[in-house]
């Protein structure tokens, strides 16, 4: 699957969310970047933070044509990491110099990789990623998710997950 690669924001990478991606990622044999450990500062209307590490990881993601966005549900939305993530995304939107590059996401498409302690998956969650896609000319190209109230019980999601490497790999 040479064509995706995984972004997971999340507070604990070997938590549910982690485990998830983890097993998603194996079998398809992808990379799963964690935005986590990387320096990426919050948006700045005056684009001091410029120097951090988005743009390199920016360049290193705009190589693929899928991208799986990894998110627990916080609170009816993203995790803060992946909040600040996918606000820098702004930056190709203000930053005149950055605006080719960011040109360069439309026609990707983003997927939804997400773990809650809710039996469905809440609306406002994936409405804050497919309108993202939607604005930035991305597809979307579907979702998987897991209750993890009592853990990550994989056998009982097993045939979501299935059919979400299923879709992947037809991609």
């Amino acid at each position: 699957m040479g064509n995706t690669v995984a972004i997971i924001g999340s507070a604990r990478r070997d938590g549910n969310t982690g485990k998830l991606i983890d097993l998603i990622a194996n079998e398809l044999k992808i990379e799963v970047i964690d935005i986590t450990s990387k320096n990426i500062s919050a948006f700045d209307y005056e684009h001091k933070n410029i120097e951090d590490d988005f743009l390199p990881l920016m360049d290193q993601i705009l190589k693929y044509d899928n991208i799986i966005f990894v998110s627990p549900v916080y609170w009816f939305s993203m995790s803060a990491q992946m909040k600040i993530f996918v606000d820098r995304l702004s930056d190709f939107l203000s930053v005149e110099d950055l605006k080719i590059q960011g040109r360069k996401l439309r026609g990707k498409v983003g997927y939804v990789v997400a773990t809650s302690i809710s039996k469905e998956i809440d609306d406002s969650f994936l409405d804050s990623f497919t309108k993202t896609f939607d604005y930035l000319g991305m597809g979307y190209g579907g979702f998987v998710h897991t209750n993890c109230q009592n853990g990550f019980q994989v056998e009982h999601y097993q045939n979501d997950i299935d059919d979400f490497i299923a879709k992947l790999k037809s991609s």
